[in-house]
């Protein structure tokens, strides 16, 4: 196109009539006023990023990190079938302190050692009869360690939670067992008794978990005997922890229930078998199993200096039988941590005796089992309606029972025991070693699918709450 063509036709458009100069200053006003509001915007728009960027970066990264612990924890909650549970950090002087005291928890001796390695004891040294690769697996554990070792185990537990507002269950990690024993044999008031007791209640109900259900979805671990915190009057023996009116609802795990309270569950006393992994508990069921014995069966005790004692008459026929029957004198010694003789015994005889002691219950039991004798009882309450969610309910498969009346008539324990023929022992023997892995507390979560004792308490309890919960 040539120039002079398009100045031709620049020339040639007409002017619009409506257009006046009055109109183009107003057109021109109105866009002038769109575009600066425009740009307002935008400004305030990227004030407004400005400020949520530079202004509150912490409370943003809080909330963050507060939001990614919740979906962690939901996402762990999917792994858990029965639900979580929660951990309660209590003041120190319901339970560190106590350890950091240990030299003054009991009146005569330290009980220092007794907790140490987190309730497990010193590692064994000089036990023999037992393979060299699983020797590291055993630990001189006392009986009463519970509550150290429940604690320890719960914190790295995989259903516990940090959040409340997860949990199906709250655990009070309180060492009732430790606080109390240190007022047991001495002259102390039942004040004294129940001091520390008392203030873990006051300090509990003061928490949101415990006003929202009075207590009812808490539990505890007792190391000792329920007979220790059953005290009814001020002159009788032990605390009157589990009579206190708070305690009416807490769910309590404990070495020995009353077989008459349902809100009691017996958990197997611990052994001083700490396996790592499966395969320890396996090399040692296979020892077990395939272990010679030599003797019918054996009496690991002392004497009680007091009329009628019936460990007498026990250990009186095992010294008249002794062709047949081992002993392990335990006066003057503390046999209830264990000692190369007792497990020696146990691994020599097809049946152990099993009298009552100060409970009806004995640590002995399950170190007895955890070398495959079969125990013989001779109190229904040592054993009927204890432990049934790690033993069963069906004791006459891993047990024998005589009753005592029989044996103060003159009995012979010796021609009960040979009346049950090689595939009957055998049979037993298989059931018992069956039992092991659920008895035994093993020292970490760390051992496959195996379920230990610690394992099964806790998911009967969440079980329990779950139900409980509907």
């Amino acid at each position: 196109m040539s120039e002079h063509s398009f100045t031709s036709d620049f020339h040639s458009l007409k002017k619009p009539k409506n257009i006046s100069p009055r109109n183009t200053l107003y057109y021109s006003s109105r866009v002038f006023f769109y575009k600066c509001s425009l740009l307002l915007l935008i400004l305030l728009f990227q004030a407004f990023v400005l400020d949520f960027v530079f202004r509150a970066p912490s409370k943003s990264a809080s909330s963050v990190r507060h939001d990614l612990q919740v979906k962690a924890s939901q996402l762990e909650s999917q792994k858990c079938e029965y639900g979580m549970v929660y951990v309660y950090d209590l003041p120190p002087m319901f339970n560190q302190e106590l350890l950091d005291n240990c030299r003054d928890l009991d009146p005569w001796h330290s009980r220092c050692n007794a907790i140490s390695n987190h309730g497990l004891g010193p590692k064994v040294t000089g036990l023999s009869g037992v393979p060299e690769k699983l020797v590291p697996a055993w630990y001189w554990t006392d009986m009463f360690a519970g509550e150290v070792i429940y604690h320890a185990r719960i914190l790295k537990h995989k259903c516990r939670t940090t959040e409340p507002g997860l949990a199906t269950a709250f655990y009070v990690p309180f060492y009732a067992g430790l606080a109390v024993a240190k007022y047991l044999f001495t002259n102390y008031t039942a004040k004294q008794r129940d001091w520390h007791c008392e203030g873990l209640l006051n300090w509990v109900q003061d928490q949101p978990p415990w006003r929202r259900s009075n207590g009812s979805d808490h539990f505890i671990m007792l190391g000792r005997m329920t007979w220790d915190f059953r005290r009814s009057r001020d002159e009788d023996w032990g605390s009157s922890f589990i009579h206190m009116p708070l305690m009416k609802r807490v769910l309590r795990l404990g070495v020995e229930r009353d077989p008459w309270d349902q809100q009691e569950i017996s958990v197997p006393y611990p052994t001083g078998f700490h396996p790592k992994s499966k395969s320890e508990i396996d090399q040692w069921m296979n020892f077990v199993h395939n272990h010679k014995r030599t003797s019918l069966f054996t009496f690991v005790g002392a004497k009680r200096n007091v009329k009628g004692d019936f460990r007498t008459i026990l250990q009186d026929q095992c010294y008249n039988e002794s062709s047949s029957c081992r002993v392990v004198d335990c006066s003057g010694t503390r046999c209830y941590d264990g000692t190369s003789e007792i497990l020696e015994s146990f691994l020599a005889s097809d049946f152990c005796l099993q009298p009552r002691g100060d409970a009806f219950t004995r640590r002995s039991t399950f170190d007895c089992m955890l070398a495959g004798s079969i125990p013989v009882f001779f109190w229904k309450r040592s054993i009927y309606h204890q432990y049934e969610w790690f033993l069963g309910d069906e004791s006459e498969k891993f047990s024998i029972f005589i009753d005592r009346k029989d044996i103060r008539k003159g009995m012979s324990i010796r021609k009960v025991l040979e009346g049950y023929s090689g595939d009957e022992v055998r049979k037993m023997r298989e059931n018992i070693i069956s039992l092991i892995p659920k008895f035994v507390y093993s020292i970490s979560d760390e051992v496959g699918s195996t379920k230990d004792a610690f394992d099964l308490a806790i998911d009967g309890v969440l079980k329990r709450f779950q139900e409980q919960k509907g």
